[in-house]
């Protein structure tokens, strides 16, 4: 196994600029007056270099925080880069986080300097500037006539008459691969955020562990980018991975336009969360099914062919001759179609995040789209073991990264049950269920100016406590759940809640599920129903909500999910089964503070809020 041979993230893009491309070779694409355009390489090293002169100029120095608030964008990249070669620690601020929120991380961060990228980010900020006493200057990516704030062109036109002569390309030379790159905060579903701190190294190796196991990712493809480089996840594959081997990077508008860039910039590769693709693969079979018996006939004949050729394709053997036979067929009149609504270049969808239900990843694979799904945090960088691209098991997240070891200790007496690796890989190993543990250089250096807490999840072999539940099956690493989300009934019976929501979420009836149980005698739920389904099957009118805003009571729209619930109930185990349920008359969100920003539950604040309406299921 080869040592990566750049030693700081910005080497990377250096390394594609001008060994893997020429400098004036597409890196970028974002949407400009209405209209994808591109940017080089030559043109971001060039404006990479003049942020990097004015942040020297204003006296920043190595190891300094720097404070980003931006949505995904080329100025995100360029203000990350010059970041990156001064030897500055990117700290990104989610946009959605609150002022008290962001007045937390730049005062914990202690950060010198914010680039902001909205009048509303501004506003926000002005609620809070003066409480952030650390920040020498603030930078705005609109024009802002403000003392203390230069706006991005300005800050651009003045780094461009700086010339330190090699004192930057010295700092550059310095930077090692342990040096601190960037502090993300975790968002936590109790207790106040923490800064994982994740290394220039930590990246560098991350990047080489996925692209040995997805070999299929390379500098031909492109990447469209839609989930916040605020958090791990993206930042790793959207865009450290695709710059580390050259690919180019196009930026969605938005969240709410992400389907009509599909079909512009024709990417080969997505990154995804599991929420995002069932949504998608509800939003297919609906409008399939709603076009007609013919059409919805033909549309589940194809699914079945492709199911057909998808477990051949597994199973390392050929399909039968009618299924030869038909596929190209199927792919004519419904898989193509699909295909070019994603923009007809797909490849590749990676799914992290969160646990990608088994019919999800099916339906992908069934169409002809490989959906890889991995796992990691934001304490692993986040990379630490994906499917393969040749060896898709679904309901696992896949094979350990070459460089990492992952353990599976005994959640009763702390014995280690198994330590596996890349090279131990076996097909047929199956070990049982424990908290997962996980050693190797993509592990972070800790949490920021929270030493007690960064020794709470070190042990003293140095394994990091990953707080999740998982087994080996098939050779392949299993996530369970958390093992702060176990629910202990009265009768002693442990139960994880998200295998148990997956399986109810195949009801097209049902949006959202939220599992209670813990220190009861059966389980319960909290469901927020399928509008659209609902609308289709009872009409336009009919969803209603409570006085109390919190719970709708409709008999009729219970007793039609009742079905969905019953049935699906026989897929589990009698005490894992929904007994009684009650109905949200709103989706469960960030907005009403019962979900993170990374779209976990808050397990104990939705308890609470529900109390009420919780108990009444219990008497």
């Amino acid at each position: 196994m080869e040592e990566p041979l750049q030693n700081s993230i910005h080497e990377l893009l250096l390394n594609a600029a001008t060994k893997i491309h020429a400098p004036e070779s597409v890196f970028l694409w974002h949407k400009k007056q209405g209209v994808f355009e591109s940017i080089s390489y030559s043109e971001t090293l060039q404006k990479i270099g003049f942020i990097a002169n004015y942040l020297h100029s204003i006296g920043l120095k190595k190891g300094d925080r720097v404070a980003i608030i931006h949505e995904n964008s080329p100025e995100y990249i360029f203000f990350d880069q010059a970041l990156m070669k001064l030897g500055l620690v990117n700290v990104s601020i989610y946009p959605t986080l609150t002022a008290q929120e962001t007045e937390y991380i730049l005062n914990d961060s202690q950060s010198k300097f914010l680039l902001l990228s909205t009048p509303f980010q501004y506003s926000k900020y002005q609620k809070i500037k003066h409480n952030c006493n650390d920040l020498i200057g603030i930078c705005t990516s609109f024009n802002k006539k403000e003392e203390g704030v230069i706006d991005f062109n300005t800050l651009l036109e003045k780094g461009q008459q700086l010339d330190f002569g090699n004192e930057v390309q010295d700092i550059l030379g310095s930077i090692c691969k342990e040096d601190l790159a960037t502090l993300i905060y975790t968002s936590g579903t109790t207790g106040e955020p923490k800064g994982v701190m994740l290394s220039h190294g930590n990246f560098i190796y991350n990047a080489e562990d996925a692209l040995q196991l997805c070999p299929t990712i390379n500098k031909s493809d492109k990447f469209l980018s839609f989930l916040p480089l605020s958090h791990v996840y993206e930042r790793m594959v959207s865009y450290i991975l695709a710059m580390r081997i050259g690919a180019q990077i196009a930026f969605a508008e938005s969240i709410d336009k992400v389907s009509l860039n599909f079909e512009e910039v024709r990417p080969s590769i997505v990154a995804c969360v599991p929420r995002v693709l069932e949504k998608v693969e509800d939003k297919i079979r609906r409008n399939a099914n709603n076009s007609g018996k013919v059409k919805a006939t033909i549309f589940n004949w194809a699914i079945a062919i492709g199911e057909k050729n998808r477990i051949a394709k597994d199973n390392k053997k050929k399909p039968d001759i009618l299924t030869q036979i038909f596929l190209p067929i199927a792919e004519k009149l419904v898989f193509s179609k699909i295909k070019t609504k994603l923009g007809g270049n797909i490849k590749l969808i990676v799914s992290g995040g969160g646990a990608l239900p088994v019919y999800v990843g099916e339906f992908f694979g069934n169409i002809g789209i490989r959906v890889q799904e991995g796992y990691g945090l934001s304490e692993t960088s986040p990379f630490v073991s994906v499917n393969e691209f040749d060896r898709q098991i679904f309901g696992t997240v896949g094979r350990i990264g070459p460089r990492q070891q992952v353990a599976i200790q005994n959640l009763e007496n702390y014995e280690l049950i198994t330590v596996q690796n890349y090279q131990s890989f076996d097909p047929d190993f199956y070990c049982e269920e424990g908290e997962i543990l996980v050693k190797g250089p993509n592990v972070m250096q800790g949490y920021w100016r929270k030493e007690e807490e960064t020794q709470k999840v070190f042990d003293s072999e140095s394994w990091f406590h990953t707080g999740d539940v998982g087994q080996f099956t098939h050779g392949y690493l299993k996530i369970t759940d958390r093992i702060k989300n176990m629910l202990k009934t009265s009768l002693g019976k442990n139960i994880y809640p998200t295998p148990i929501e997956n399986i109810y979420l195949q009801s097209p009836k049902i949006e959202q599920i939220f599992i209670v149980g813990d220190k009861r005698e059966y389980i319960t739920a909290i469901l927020y129903p399928n509008l659209e389904e609902i609308k289709t099957h009872f009409g336009e009118n009919r969803y209603k909500q409570s006085e109390n805003n919190l719970i709708l009571i409709d008999p009729e729209i219970r007793d039609w999910i009742m079905e969905d619930v019953k049935v699906l109930s026989q897929k589990l185990a009698k005490f894992e089964r929904i007994r009684d349920f009650i109905l949200k008359s709103e989706a469960f969100s960030v907005e009403n503070e019962e979900l993170t920003i990374t779209q976990k539950q808050k397990r104990k604040f939705i308890e609470n809020k529900y109390a009420l309406h919780i108990e009444e299921m219990y008497k």
